[in-house]
């Protein structure tokens, strides 16, 4: 089951505009909606959407920002329809929260749907009993947070993955982690579980590809999926890079694969990787292994630094690319004539299954 909406096309009215009379036009509107609007951006969107973003960050930190304004009667969320969703959960009143183009969805996400995810815990619960946690990263749709939080669970982000893995461990001994088998995998392995005691569950294969006894000795259950931006990272890469710059610190997302993070200095999320690249004294030298707007963007912050991308080969986001500015000054335009357009909106029991689920990872 897709999360990736249906977005009419654009009248010409905006898709003909030059990209000057457009930033115009979003600035003009922006300033008009004055406190009532809130625009949040992920690191990944491209720059012209950054610079009408009121915060930026990463899931968890934007996911945080969503409870601070209980002024605003809308929330703009330039990022993915998961993201949007979660923002709809964790609201602190009845704002409208609207994805500017319903099509930015997440490839990731559409990996593990409800109906496959029922049915993995429906095989496994025979042969494991009451000694398992499911845990979601962020990057799920909101009936998976909320089967999260049904069965004892909480979502995660790539900031916080360790920190929910141990809440989770701390109280069963085994968990289910989906749907991104290589943040689950590279977070145990930091924590010190080996790979033997995981094991992946591939949902279009009988009990997952697994005997009942692998199911039974494993203590993570990984989903099989991933991010098709990060799998495109390789040692390979990570090798040149050093030839080309001897004394680079190499960075990667944990969404990469086991032995792209292993071969790298150190890994984190993306904010993690603004930090640490922000703070880092002149004259330092990164090789980033993630987004390519987000590694641009760093490399133009930090002038005094020097920030390139392991992948030669420009390696965007593409579903987060679809939040062009045409489709955010449409939603704009649209707002100061009284009009809600692509408002994302979690319904009945989902939102308050999901929130439980949030609210946990919060917590911790």
């Amino acid at each position: 089951m897709s999360t990736v909406l249906f977005q009419r096309p654009l009248s010409r009215e905006y898709t003909e505009l030059s990209e000057a009379e457009t930033l115009d036009r979003i600035d003009a509107a922006k300033s008009a909606l004055g406190a009532d609007l809130v625009i949040l951006g992920h690191h990944y969107q491209r720059d012209e959407i950054i610079r009408f973003a009121d915060h930026r960050g990463d899931s968890l930190k934007l996911a945080r920002e969503t409870a601070n304004h209980a002024s605003a009667r809308y929330i703009v969320f330039c990022g993915v329809h998961f993201m949007a969703e979660t923002a709809d959960i964790l609201k602190p009143g009845d704002q409208a929260v609207i994805l500017p183009n319903l099509s930015a969805g997440c490839s990731m996400a559409d990996m593990a749907d409800i109906e496959q995810v029922e049915h993995c815990w429906a095989q496994i619960s025979p042969l494991v009993g009451d000694t398992i946690t499911p845990i979601t990263y962020v990057n799920s749709a909101a009936s998976l947070k909320a089967f999260v939080g049904r069965n004892g669970g909480a979502v995660c982000t790539s900031s916080n993955a360790q920190k929910i893995l141990k809440w989770a461990f701390d109280r069963k001994p085994k968990t289910l982690f989906f749907p991104d088998q290589h943040l689950g995998r590279n977070s145990g392995l930091a924590m010190g579980y080996s790979a033997n005691e995981m094991v992946v569950w591939d949902p279009a294969k009988p009990m997952g590809g697994n005997t009942g006894d692998e199911v039974r000795r494993a203590r993570f259950i990984l989903w099989k999926g991933h991010c098709s931006v990060h799998g495109r990272f390789t040692v390979e890469q990570i090798t040149k890079a050093r030839l080309r710059h001897p004394n680079a610190r190499i960075i990667v997302h944990p969404e990469c694969t086991r032995e792209v993070v292993e071969a790298a200095d150190d890994n984190g999320s993306t904010e993690y990787i603004v930090k640490t690249v922000t703070a880092a004294p002149a004259g330092s030298v990164f090789g980033i292994g993630t987004e390519i707007n987000l590694v641009n963007r760093l490399a133009r912050e930090n002038p005094d630094k020097t920030v390139f991308c392991l992948d030669p080969v420009v390696c965007p986001c593409a579903t987060m690319y679809r939040i062009h500015p045409s489709f955010l000054l449409w939603v704009l335009e649209n707002l100061l004539q009284g009009k809600v357009v692509n408002r994302i909106a979690v319904p009945e029991p989902v939102c308050s299954d999901a929130k439980i689920a949030l609210d946990r990872m919060l917590s911790v």
